[in-house]
């Protein structure tokens, strides 16, 4: 009845999308393509109450099928995890190299990856490892990997969408431009995924892939350049709208900071960007590794 893939898009949270491609991978049994189907809902008994398809298992105290049984039990475990977790769903025009090797996964630094066909691959990975994967990816392959990527983070149980809804939305945006060239689309929020037009008409949701990994560069050296205290008078300064005052708070700033910050800071002319690049930048911040 159900693909694997079905059971991915079952997800109600980023721990159980991790549980689920885990299993699928090391225990396929669990999956099986054909299996009766449960019984009708009545009072007295029904399907599974996670998946509505198949039947409950007798010893199952929240009334689960045997697959989601053993989901929800991994998935306990994975909540920590997941929410440092970055989700790349790519559609590309061939998989990468170090994607098709299964026994390259540890060397991508991938939590655990799905490959759907020949073209779409599903990769979750810890967020600050993902400016060394793309690093790697285009060093592979550089101009011949042509496609979309879209990273988008996990999301905890209980929220307004599933985890697997968001997964759809992602999917349903892959084939929305040509095969001329490898783009990358960053949401910082999985709800984002709702109102793409929204951070496109800011200019901060599609980039060409060596763009973003320059963009993931630059918030690297940022975060290894200011303390998170730094950071926050930095973002307080450049957010005030009266120039005279800006000027002032910004010089204060100068003498505060140390003199690699401020060469940083001067050489990037980071007094006049605009809002919403400022905005990307420190929503990289929180994928950027720490190298003091």
């Amino acid at each position: 009845m159900l693909t694997t893939f079905d059971w991915l898009r079952c997800c109600e949270s980023g721990a159980e999308l991790i549980a689920t491609t885990d299993l699928i991978k090391s225990a396929p049994d669990l999956f099986p393509v054909e299996e009766e189907i449960g019984p009708p809902v009545c009072g007295i008994d029904g399907p599974c109450m996670r998946c509505w398809i198949y039947p409950r298992l007798p010893e199952s105290s929240d009334h689960y099928c045997k697959t989601c049984e053993a989901i929800i039990s991994k998935a306990k475990g994975l909540g920590r995890i997941s929410r440092d977790c970055m989700i790349v769903w790519g559609f590309v025009n061939f998989l990468p190299d170090p994607i098709k090797r299964d026994g390259e996964i540890k060397k991508i630094q991938a939590r655990c990856l799905y490959l759907l066909d020949e073209n779409h691959f599903m990769l979750i990975m810890l967020g600050h490892k993902l400016k060394d994967w793309l690093r790697e990816v285009l060093l592979y392959h550089g101009s011949e990997l042509k496609g979309l990527m879209l990273l988008f983070p996990t999301i905890g149980k209980g929220g307004s969408s599933s985890m697997g809804d968001i997964l759809c939305r992602a999917i349903h945006q892959d084939s929305r431009f040509p095969m001329d060239r490898l783009r990358i689309r960053f949401f910082s929020r999985p709800a984002e995924l709702k109102f793409p037009h929204r951070r496109e008409n800011q200019g901060i949701l599609t980039f060409e892939a060596s763009e973003f990994l320059g963009l993931l560069e630059m918030a690297t050296i940022f975060r290894a350049q200011l303390l998170p205290n730094e950071q926050d008078m930095v973002r307080e300064a450049v957010s005030l709208k009266d120039n005279r005052e800006k000027s002032f708070y910004w010089g204060r700033l100068m003498g505060f900071l140390r003199q690699e910050a401020r060469d940083m800071l001067t050489a990037w002319k980071f007094k006049e960007w605009p809002e919403n690049r400022i905005r990307l930048l420190y929503e990289l911040v929180a994928y950027a590794p720490f190298t003091p």
